[in-house]
């Protein structure tokens, strides 16, 4: 494999702002590097390109460097290949995850379940979509080697970057460049986004078309946040009973009538009492009769594993926090946040909530050294600037939240547009059964239904870091794609 650095292109400031002597970075330089990938066995060669591109103000002055990584295959034209643009969360997460464990050319060094293991570091993913689409990773302001101009001070104007509207405002204009640079116009276009990334990705599909006038085939939501079911009442923001059943049942918690089941057997049932049980009586709140309260309690024990004295002093709603605490209290175990197969030690048995997030631990563990060593040595982008995996973005706006509302209408207004979800059965933030509801809220209609996918996987919120998952979730994109690709067929609405 060629390593070498073949191109270096620096459009602004020199070329001593990017080399390990400096903690700047120029806030426009490009790396580029040669790489062969072999995927599903057959071999790919590609062009890798890592650097930096300007945020602009309305008077073209830079006020922000965003850090990308393009890899395109070598040889295919560009109104022949797709576009997946990639972004993660947080808000403040790096467009780490997904890039080196997930749908890049590299993956991290993991065990099967997503477990670190030393010696760190990389190694080719046999799965990557590479081979049926291009990939960009954006990273937003203060996140990875993003940065704003200036780094900190008064003259940092945060209204700018730091909230839903903001971030969506300026990564569509960022993205306009970056097609435009890399003559990328001609391509079928997607994006993806995970955890807040969907909440993001969600609102950029309406921007990209309203105000770019791009218009994108697929957008991808990866274990997406939707804040609108957060901040909302607890007889709809209380969808957690079959995430609890879930994690219950891969910790061997459930009674033997359930446990003896397959997962997919026991969570239709559980989504059924949730729907139609369960959240009209947490809607009629204290209104509820207490023997009614009692049965409730009692059939919501037998889905999550907690006793019915913890249910009901809790009035039905069990917080999260707690259930991460109370499961599996008695072992001397907390289950993780984002993924609850992660267990977690804490100081005291005692207490509503876990000490800290076993899952994020053990991910920093192994990513953290992964990808500053890939960008170093296999990208060949090098420099003494910390490398933020979570950055400093808050206080973050979340007022004027219509992303879900916006998705729908760009879906309607562009019929070459199709949605997929993926979401892991283990991922207690922003679980499964929540995200199938905003689903069925962004499309209440049902007109839109046929092109809307939803795949689940028996994971967390990355539920790529488990190797099953790993082919099975890149196969569900490559096939996603594949089919949201309409040839010869025009974007038109038939009666």
């Amino acid at each position: 494999m060629n390593k070498s650095v073949l191109a270096f292109l620096f459009l602004i400031f020199a070329f001593t702002t990017v080399n390990s002597q400096s903690r700047k970075i120029s806030a426009d330089s490009v790396v580029v590097t040669q790489h062969e990938v072999t995927i599903n066995g057959n071999k790919v060669s590609y062009t890798a390109t890592t650097g930096t591109q300007p945020v602009w103000d309305e008077n073209g002055k830079p006020i922000a460097s965003l850090f990308f990584t393009y890899y395109k295959k070598d040889g295919a034209k560009n109104a022949d290949r797709p576009l997946l643009i990639s972004f993660n969360g947080g808000p403040g997460s790096a467009s780490v995850w997904m890039h080196l464990a997930y749908t890049g050319p590299r993956i991290l060094n993991i065990d099967d379940e997503g477990y670190p293991v030393q010696p760190y570091g990389f190694r080719e993913n046999p799965f990557s979509v590479l081979d049926v689409t291009d990939i960009v990773y954006v990273n937003p302001a203060n996140t990875g080697y993003s940065r704003t101009i200036p780094e900190s001070g008064k003259e940092v104007d945060k209204s700018k970057f730091f909230g839903i509207n903001a971030d969506i405002t300026y990564l569509a204009d960022w993205l306009n460049t970056f097609v435009s640079r890399y003559e990328r116009w001609e391509s079928p276009k997607f994006i993806i986004g995970e955890s807040y990334g969907g909440t993001r990705v969600s609102g950029l599909a309406y921007e990209l078309q309203e105000r770019q006038w791009m218009y994108l085939n697929g957008v991808i939501m990866v274990s997406p946040a939707d804040y609108n079911i957060y901040n909302s009442d607890a007889a709809i923001s209380n969808l957690d009973l079959p995430y609890y059943a879930a994690t219950a049942w891969h910790h061997n918690m459930l009674p033997n009538e359930l446990q003896q089941k397959d997962l997919l057997e026991v969570l239709p049932e559980v989504e059924d009492y949730t729907l139609n049980i369960l959240m009209p009586a947490l809607a009629r709140g204290g209104s509820v009769p207490i023997e009614e309260k009692e049965q409730i309690a009692e059939k919501m024990s037998f889905y999550s594993g907690l006793s019915k004295e913890s249910i009901l002093a809790h009035n039905l709603r069990v917080p999260t926090d707690f259930y991460w605490k109370e499961l599996l209290r008695k072992d001397g175990f907390t289950v993780g946040r984002l993924d609850s197969r992660y267990l977690g030690l804490d100081g005291m048995d005692a207490g509503d909530s876990p000490d800290f997030n076993a899952e994020i631990k053990s991910w920093l563990h192994s990513f953290t050294p992964a990808i500053n060593h890939y960008l170093r040595t296999e990208l060949g982008y090098k420099t003494d600037l910390k490398y933020y995996m979570f950055g400093p973005v808050h206080p973050w706006n979340n007022e004027n939240n219509r992303t879900r509302e916006n998705l729908r209408t760009a879906l309607a207004e562009n019929p070459y547009l199709n949605i997929l979800y993926q979401v892991g059965y283990y991922d207690g933030a922003c679980n499964y059964f929540a995200t199938k509801y905003s689903m069925w809220q962004m499309d209440p209609s049902g007109k839109l239904s046929d092109r809307i996918d939803f795949k689940g996987y028996r994971s967390g919120h990355m539920m790529y870091l488990r190797s099953e998952d790993l082919k099975t979730a890149n196969d569900d994109i490559r096939q996603f794609i594949l089919k949201s690709l309409p040839g010869d067929k025009p974007a038109i609405y038939n009666r």
